[in-house]
């Protein structure tokens, strides 16, 4: 049996393209589907940065006036982890999956609540539940293999977001069985709380680069859009970028995380459908929108539905674009988006699709 294992990009590979090649992704596989903040034509002299290795990721924050706030950032993003990580056996989802339930903190009660609603609106693409199913796979632990159906038939029976409960006092309850992972939305999450944390400190403009999630809040110093880099899912550097004020931009796509057995390749989005790797016309979507919470919850959602299932969803939606890139190579763009976005690099030329709401 052959099989090949691959991991998260190196911090550093992450950290060197996000601050200094602005418009640029990472070469080799798997690589981090960040959307890197473009500084270009911003002074430096009131610029001030921290990066921070947290919830698996490499993060970091660009502030454009007083620097005194990134100490508080860094002490939520801490603080977000220590109670939303679903492996530290110190935190309020480990408790949760090892009790059936148990009180949790208002953060980690907001971000459940918030995440079942977004698992009905998305009909179950999006199940906070399907983490049994995930951890035998291994994209949790590293310890990457393939289930066979039969255990595949089990573990889907624990999955079911309708299932979760919370009540009143901040009380989840879980069916026997059940354990949830919040990988999905976490980063979102925290890319919203660390907005609000900086607007309330008078910080104006900033850009909050969480992997895969970047949060632009407000413009450029100048008053100019953030342009923001989509990374190319299908090779080398980036397939486009898009300009952005007070947005989120999160990207999720196959590439980031996967292994390879018996010429297989198999990837961390698990359909919560079918238990098995999303292997289907897409291969990254990307989405802009207010809040990164919901970004990041439809990034992923979108990726498991599909090309078409995904543009009649948004066409029922109002509240966000979104980007797709196809394993065939081709560009979809919201409509919302046909005067921002400029396809780059291997994708320059290439014909640019735009949805349209009918």
């Amino acid at each position: 049996m052959q099989r090949r294992f691959f991991s998260l990009l190196l911090a550093a590979t992450v950290v060197a393209a996000a601050s200094v090649l602005l418009l640029s992704g990472c070469a080799g596989h798997p690589r981090s589907p960040f959307a890197s903040a473009d500084s270009e034509s911003v002074s430096s002299a009131d610029k001030h940065s921290i990066t921070v290795f947290a919830m698996d990721t490499v993060m970091e924050l660009t502030v454009y006036g007083s620097d005194d706030v990134l100490s508080k950032a860094e002490d939520l993003i801490s603080s977000l982890e220590k109670n939303l990580s679903v492996t530290d056996e110190s935190s309020e989802i480990y408790a949760v999956n090892q009790n059936g339930g148990g009180r949790v903190g208002d953060d980690t009660r907001d971000l459940i609540a918030q995440s079942l609603t977004l698992c009905e609106r998305t009909g179950g693409a999006l199940d906070i539940s399907v983490y049994p199913v995930v951890r035998a796979w291994g994209f949790t632990t590293g310890e990457y293999r393939v289930p066979s159906g039969d255990e595949i038939t089990e573990l889907l029976t624990f999955v079911d977001y309708n299932a979760v409960t919370i009540s009143a006092d901040n009380t989840v309850s879980l069916k026997r069985g059940m354990k949830i992972d919040l990988g999905s939305v976490a980063k979102g999450y925290t890319g919203d709380r660390l907005a609000e944390l900086l607007t309330e400190n008078g910080v104006a403009s900033a850009t909050l680069n969480l992997g895969g999630n970047v949060h632009a809040l407000g413009a450029k110093p100048d008053g100019s859009p953030w342009k923001i880099a989509i990374t190319n899912p299908l090779g080398a550097g980036t397939a486009g970028a898009i300009q952005v004020t007070d947005k989120a931009v999160v990207t999720s796509g196959g590439y980031e995380r996967f292994f390879e057995e018996n010429g297989t390749t198999y990837r961390h989005i698990i359909d919560p459908a079918t238990g098995y790797p999303v292997d289907n016309d897409l291969a990254s979507v990307s989405v802009i929108g207010d809040t990164g919470l919901v970004c990041d919850a439809l990034s992923t959602s979108l990726f498991v539905m599909g090309l078409d299932h995904a543009i009649d969803f948004w066409k029922g939606s109002s509240d966000f674009d979104a980007v797709f890139i196809t394993t065939a190579g081709q560009i979809y763009i919201t409509e919302g988006l046909e005067e921002t976005f400029v396809p780059l690099g291997d994708y320059k030329e290439a014909d640019v699709t735009v949805i349209r709401h009918d």
